[in-house]
């Protein structure tokens, strides 16, 4: 027992050494309460303060952990403008609408942000949300999902910029099943070079892609591609309906959408279609 005791008295001096050379005056504070009463208990007594003591120091280390990884700062993404680094960015995080707003259409539908989508109700006619900054002018891409939830017109009508002209790619137009470019050399998405029709049934997430470099527009549509547009020699413009749509904006037509995942990749320098 003698020897035992002093075996106790021994390991409680080296805890205390321990205890000593730590930086963290919480810790310091508990061991030296703790284990000055060791040296005065027996081996069984002695393990258990010790695993008691063990257990209190795992309780303030978890506390001082989630404290610093609090106070650390956020890194943020660059911020999506005209001079932005190449790269790929969110432009919605489906939470709130963050950067985009409201269109200032007349009479529009409620807009609103559910289950981590845009939703676009149906308005008297146009309703839509546009990005309240600036965005890159070419060289870019702009990804993302759209459903139609009722209605029977363009559900997802993307204005976005070609260097400092602005025109609009449309799906489910004229009707609910027109796809292309307004307006190019002054003619509509349903009467130029870039019109085709698809199907669009109601309650069905499509895939859109819209890409802009120097000399080409390309759009795709669940990856088939719908638009492969020179643009060299023609003149770009769009309705005036969605003049409130600049720089960039998502709007449908007496009809009821939902929009996500909606992301903005800077290009380096044209792809090779």
């Amino acid at each position: 027992m003698q020897a035992s005791g002093k075996r106790a008295r021994l390991f409680a001096d080296a805890l205390f050494s321990v205890a000593s050379i730590a930086q963290d005056q919480v810790y310091n504070s508990v061991l030296r309460t703790h284990i000055n009463g060791l040296k005065q208990l027996g081996v069984a007594e002695m393990a258990v303060r010790i695993l008691v003591l063990c257990l209190c120091l795992c309780f303030v280390a978890s506390c001082d952990s989630s404290k610093d990884t609090t106070n650390q700062p956020k890194q943020e993404q660059p911020q999506i403008s005209e001079k932005m680094p190449p790269g790929e960015f969110s432009m919605f995080d489906g939470n709130n609408l963050g950067q985009w707003k409201i269109t200032d259409y007349d009479d529009p539908g409620k807009v609103y942000v559910r289950d981590g989508s845009i939703i676009l109700e149906s308005g008297n006619n146009m309703t839509g949300v546009t990005w309240d900054g600036s965005v890159p002018l070419v060289n870019y891409e702009i990804n993302f999902d759209a459903m139609r939830l009722d209605g029977e017109d363009f559900f997802c009508a993307l204005t976005f910029p070609v260097e400092d002209s602005f025109v609009t790619f449309l799906a489910g137009g004229w009707g609910g099943n027109v796809c292309g470019i307004s307006s190019i050399n002054y003619y509509d998405a349903s009467d130029n070079e870039t019109t085709v029709k698809k199907t669009f049934e109601n309650n069905r997430w499509f895939h859109f892609c819209v890409r802009v470099t120097a000399d080409k527009i390309q759009c795709w549509i669940d990856k088939k591609q719908y638009v492969d547009l020179d643009t060299q020699g023609k003149k770009l413009d769009m309705r005036i309906e969605v003049e409130e749509s600049k720089p960039l904006g998502i709007s449908s037509w007496q009809t009821g959408s939902a929009i996500k995942n909606i992301r903005l990749t800077k290009l380096s320098a044209p792809p090779s279609s």
